[in-house]
């Protein structure tokens, strides 16, 4: 499947209506936090190393979105979370997801020296695994973790 990654500049400006409605459907909540979260300005991914991400089709469709934050709930430094990762089911397994996490760890690299991310889906279990992180940390805030480097560097 041919797409094209683009950070989102404005998640105001766009039109998530569907994705949100299919994550619901699915049970998930996480994308209808995203859009509130974004509108009241508590999570923008505007700060120093975040980015938010949308997959467009070939006929500009999003088919899926993922971003990159500064872990809030890490008293360590370097630690960045996945959020708001969601593929929509048309979508999956064709490589977007696996196309998506790529271009988000290419931007922790050099900012972050762990990445985590929290599931409580078992398909979402096994992607996470089989792209190389470790699950079961046993903390409520984290299931899984990708150690990246030993140290981060910051940005200039």
């Amino acid at each position: 499947m041919t797409v094209e990654i683009k950070e989102i500049q404005d998640l105001k400006n766009m039109n998530v209506s569907k994705l949100v409605e299919e994550s619901e459907a699915e049970g998930y909540r996480f994308l209808r936090r995203l859009v509130d979260q974004y509108e009241d300005g508590s999570n923008t991914f505007d700060q120093v190393d975040e980015v938010l991400y949308g997959v467009w089709d070939h006929q500009d469709h999003l088919l899926a979105i993922g971003g990159l934050n500064r872990d809030p709930y890490s008293t360590k430094d370097g630690v960045g979370r996945l959020r708001r990762f969601y593929i929509s089911a048309n979508a999956r397994r064709q490589g977007v997801g696996t196309k998506l996490l790529q271009k988000i760890l290419e931007d922790a690299k050099g900012h972050f020296n762990e990445l985590v991310v929290r599931t409580d889906s078992s398909a979402a279990d096994a992607f996470y695994r089989a792209n190389g992180f470790s699950g079961d940390l046993g903390l409520p805030e984290a299931t899984h973790i990708l150690v990246l480097a030993q140290e981060h560097r910051k940005k200039a």
